[in-house]
């Protein structure tokens, strides 16, 4: 019983996030959206969608940990069966540039930051929580790791805002060889296992 009920919970929670972003893609306004119109969009009541979620910034909130969740998810699996490799080769920002390309919609609301304050920050704090563990320098440097880190995420936050103000008219592989590029001239020395 206890399963059938976690499923329905999986469920209604699944059908109000696409219904949010539905309504988000037909162009609603986030702000002048109610919850009542994302319920019935989602063929859910009012009374279900607060059973689930606070407000409408909590269910966007939800969707940005599901979509950041995914992209680690999908980061570290494309990368771990490679072994060694350095800041030159360009497999390792690939897969974060096809997840985004694949999810350009609710990306560009993560990285725009305007609907969700913070969300920038939060796409950035989760790419850190990949560097701050997995880049060993193999020399001494006058900088530590997690300073290189955060130098390097948030100048490739400012790299994925000019790839969404051009509309993702340039693909994944030649966007990954240019932040290659970039990252090899700041990340020399480092190797990432």
């Amino acid at each position: 019983m206890s399963l059938s009920k976690d499923r329905r919970i999986i469920r209604t929670q699944s059908s109000l996030k696409e219904a949010l972003i539905q309504l988000l893609m037909e162009e609603a306004d986030f702000k002048k959206l109610s919850i009542k119109t994302v319920a019935a969009k989602a063929n859910v009541n009012r009374v279900t969608f607060y059973s689930h979620y606070k407000d409408l910034d909590g269910l966007l909130n939800a969707i940005f940990d599901d979509y950041l969740d995914s992209l680690l998810k999908h980061f570290r699996d494309s990368y771990q069966s490679l072994g060694k490799f350095t800041s030159t080769d360009e497999r390792l920002h690939l897969p974060i540039f096809e997840f985004i390309y694949a999810n350009q919609f609710v990306f560009t609301l993560i990285i725009k930051g305007e609907l969700i304050p913070g969300s920038q920050n939060r796409f950035c704090e989760n790419l850190l929580k990949l560097t701050h563990r997995e880049i060993k320098l193999n020399d001494e440097l006058p900088i530590e790791v997690p300073a290189l880190s955060y130098f390097s995420t948030y100048g490739s936050l400012g790299f994925f805002i000019y790839w969404m103000e051009n509309n993702f008219d340039q693909k994944p592989t030649i966007m990954a060889k240019k932040l290659t590029y970039l990252h090899s001239k700041l990340f020399e020395e480092a190797e990432v296992f």
